[in-house]
């Protein structure tokens, strides 16, 4: 049988193409690997390497409610997670939650459209799931963090 080896990318349509290239290139580091008038190819990695990981595509309607549940973004480290996070709030981005899965450190943040994004840290630990627990990227020390899952209340996802 065929086996699909991971997710190629995944596309979201946008009401501002333009200040989405923006929002996702300057706060997460993405690239534009290729563009049109409708659509922005972006990626994390070299065009070469991955051409695109995100397409953003124009054509949401202002005001549509949006339809995504989550787009997850992978991070190197906690303290990216803690560095992405710090962006957000210095640029007034909604955070909706951040919180400890056990197996990762999640932010989850809103787009200019809305979109439930997340950048997370894979802690290399194999917990249950669902499971989240609240943590404090600003106050909380790595080993708190870490350690989260072990010693705060569940709070269900």
């Amino acid at each position: 049988m065929a086996k699909i080896t991971s997710l190629g990318h995944v596309g979201i349509f946008v009401t501002d193409l333009e200040r989405s290239i923006t929002f996702y290139r300057d706060l997460l580091g993405l690239k534009v690997s290729d563009r049109s008038e409708r659509n922005a190819f972006m990626t994390a990695q070299d065009r070469v390497a991955e051409h695109h990981e995100f397409v953003l595509f124009t054509g949401r309607p202002e005001g549509a409610v949006s339809t995504v549940q989550q787009v997850s973004f992978h991070a190197a480290s906690l303290q990216d997670v803690r560095d992405f996070y710090k962006s957000f709030v210095d640029n007034g981005v909604t955070i909706n939650r951040v919180v400890s899965h056990g197996n990762a450190i999640g932010c989850y943040f809103q787009d200019p459209d809305g979109n439930n994004i997340e950048v997370y840290y894979g802690t290399g630990i194999d917990w249950p799931q669902p499971f989240g627990v609240p943590v404090d990227l600003v106050n909380d020390t790595d080993e708190e963090i870490l350690t989260a899952h072990l010693t705060k209340q569940f709070t269900p996802v």
